[in-house]
């Protein structure tokens, strides 16, 4: 069988190999083997902040398995596979030949995706009867959301005008007035401007009298209801950058596991951080036979955290004087790295200005290759992105809790889908999501024996903080600050 195959295979490279082992590689092994042979659907919840090395777990029996295969990858993810993962099989003798890029041969075995990718040969037609193996799923919605992205640039327009001169005047007079719109708008540190479908509208009326539409002209006009817009701002060259994506990408590729067998791992939260996962997997027609939870193993010590009381909210004026002063609290007398997310640019970078005034070149923006006892302030997006290439912190100091922001576009629009609809759109979307992040955020912290710091007022000063407090458990408060011996 498959999954006795595996087994034997995987346990001889780790026993091959020597190194400390993740405790669950038999077990994932197994049951990727199963899933496989099976066709049916698997869904694996990973610990947030698990090692990389589970991968190998995953992919000796894709080596193994006969099966049409399509393994959906990020771009960071396939050049570990390509670099790191693949010479390990090849090492004990195991070949995992993969087709890339766009229209795999029907023969080939395993067909190597990006998610762009997959919505393309969704669309065409040509993932016949391949099974999906989806690892990374707690990125899969968002993935998907810029796989489907529709963004029109100035040469776009041009290319429109050229195609369609008996429409010249008329676009040129839409783009004017969508301009006028844009660039009046007060200028946003994100330079996002959201767009109602009555700034539209006017455009649509006109293309749908228009054929044939140049690339992507079409795929703009079919994203309809269930999708926001807006632009994207060059404050420098006055120009701008239309996009649309869809509220619920799960839902554009519905039906797309029917029928088909499906793996998907991915480091997906437990508990409140859960809710909503179930029914976007549903939209997928994901029916999962199994679904587990692959826990780390106990810790021997809780998480210290350090969350004074009666700390000011961050839109009070005094806020950014009491992070500086704790943060600089906070770096005193510390040997390791020390993380700051701060998800406001330019709160972010005036603390990075305060705190290098007073440790010099220690402290450092966004930066990958910081000192051994260096500060890097940075958003959460950066952080979750990067912390794989960094050394594990001794300390996060969390400035801001990862709650979206409604000067987003994006996130203004799925609000207001629930306010609509008369829901609870704090505790049903922005709290489950900021409770995943700051999860996947803090994680790393409870290998390396850190501290957990949390400036954000709203903790303590709002009745959700006990659900905040509640997701970073096991914790103990630390009620004051020591330096490292």
């Amino acid at each position: 069988m498959l999954e006795a195959r595996a087994h034997q295979h995987l346990k001889a490279l780790l026993q091959r190999e020597g190194v400390e082992r993740w405790p669950h590689h038999l077990t994932l092994s197994r049951l990727v083997a199963r899933s496989l042979r099976r066709a049916d659907h698997t869904l694996v919840r990973l610990a947030p902040g698990t090692a990389p090395s589970w991968w190998i777990s995953l992919l000796v029996p894709l080596a193994l398995s006969e099966t049409p295969l399509a393994l959906v990858v990020t771009p960071a993810l396939r050049q570990r596979l390509l670099l790191v993962e693949w010479p390990r099989l090849r090492s004990v003798g195991l070949e995992l030949p993969c087709w890339e890029g766009p229209g795999a041969p029907p023969g080939s075995r395993l067909w190597l995706l990006d998610h762009r990718e997959l919505v393309a040969a969704w669309r065409n037609g040509e993932l016949g009867e391949r099974q999906l193996v989806i690892p990374e799923a707690e990125t899969l919605e968002v993935a998907l959301r810029e796989a489907l992205e529709v963004e029109l640039e100035p040469r776009h327009w041009d290319q429109l005008r050229r195609a369609q001169p008996s429409a010249e005047a008329c676009l040129l007079n839409l783009h004017e007035r969508l301009s006028r719109r844009v660039l009046a708008h007060p200028r946003s540190p994100h330079r996002l401007v959201a767009l109602a479908d009555d700034d539209e509208a006017p455009l649509r009326h006109l293309l749908r009298l228009l054929e044939p539409l140049p690339e992507p002209w079409p795929r703009w006009l079919s994203a309809g209801a269930g999708w926001s817009s807006w632009a994207r701002v060059d404050p420098s060259l006055l120009q701008w950058n239309l996009l649309r994506q869809p509220l619920e990408p799960l839902g554009e590729l519905t039906g797309l596991l029917v029928g088909r067998g499906a793996v998907l791992i991915g480091e997906l939260a437990t508990g409140r951080a859960a809710e909503g996962q179930p029914a976007a997997a549903a939209a997928l027609g994901l029916e999962p036979a199994v679904v587990l939870d692959l826990a780390d193993p106990p810790l021997s010590d809780p998480l210290p955290l350090f969350a004074p009381l009666r700390q000011p909210l961050p839109n009070s004026p005094q806020y950014a004087q009491h992070l500086l002063e704790q943060s600089r609290r906070l770096v005193l007398g510390q040997s390791g790295l020390t993380v700051v997310l701060i998800d406001d640019s330019a709160l972010c970078l005036g603390l990075a200005s305060g705190l290098a005034a007073e440790f010099g070149s220690r402290v450092c923006h966004q930066n990958t290759s910081p000192e051994s006892n260096g500060v890097v302030c940075c958003s959460w997006s950066w952080w979750l992105e990067h912390q794989p290439r960094l050394p594990l912190p001794c300390q996060v100091v969390v400035g801001l809790l990862p709650i979206a922001s409604l000067e987003d576009p994006l996130t203004a629009a799925r609000v207001g889908v629930l306010r609509q609809q008369g829901r609870d759109w704090f505790r049903e979307l922005l709290l489950p999501e900021a409770l995943n992040r700051l999860q996947r955020g803090v994680a790393g912290l409870r290998r390396s024996g850190g501290r957990l710091a949390v400036l954000d007022g709203r903790l303590r000063g709002r009745s959700w903080g006990r659900l905040v407090f509640t997701a970073l458990e096991p914790w103990v408060e630390l009620s004051r600050l020591r330096p490292d011996p």
